[in-house]
């Protein structure tokens, strides 16, 4: 599977878990770490965890590894990195505070499927 279809499809567990304002970046003219950033916005810590188990459960089912896991405890920002496609799940406060959408605002967005682009 190549990381255009990962992105997409962990875009589409995130939603499928009602994950809200889900934006997927392509960033492969633009950074050498990664290909694509999935980003959502969860409305609780609990709610940002249960996205990311979501995330982590997806990725097991693609045949993809996650290399790391980071932000559980607090689960103000959780970030789930599989290398090629970097998962961003946040509560809102703190989505706003990182403006990574405005930090890769250079990014090309990616078309979601209409289940996904009704999570916006």
């Amino acid at each position: 599977m190549n990381s255009r279809d990962k992105a997409l499809a962990l875009a589409e567990a995130v939603v499928e878990k009602s994950g809200m304002d889900l934006h997927v970046l392509d960033l492969r003219e633009l950074c050498s770490f990664t290909d694509f950033f999935v980003i959502a916005t969860g409305t609780s810590a609990r709610h940002v965890r249960t996205l990311s188990d979501a995330t982590v459960e997806a990725c097991a089912k693609l045949g993809s590894q996650v290399l790391g896991l980071e932000g559980e405890q607090s689960a103000r920002w959780i970030l789930v990195d599989l290398g090629d496609v970097i998962v961003h799940l946040f509560q809102q406060e703190a989505r706003e505070f990182f403006g990574l959408e405005r930090l890769w605002g250079e990014a090309e967005e990616l078309e979601l499927p209409r289940a996904a682009g009704a999570a916006r």
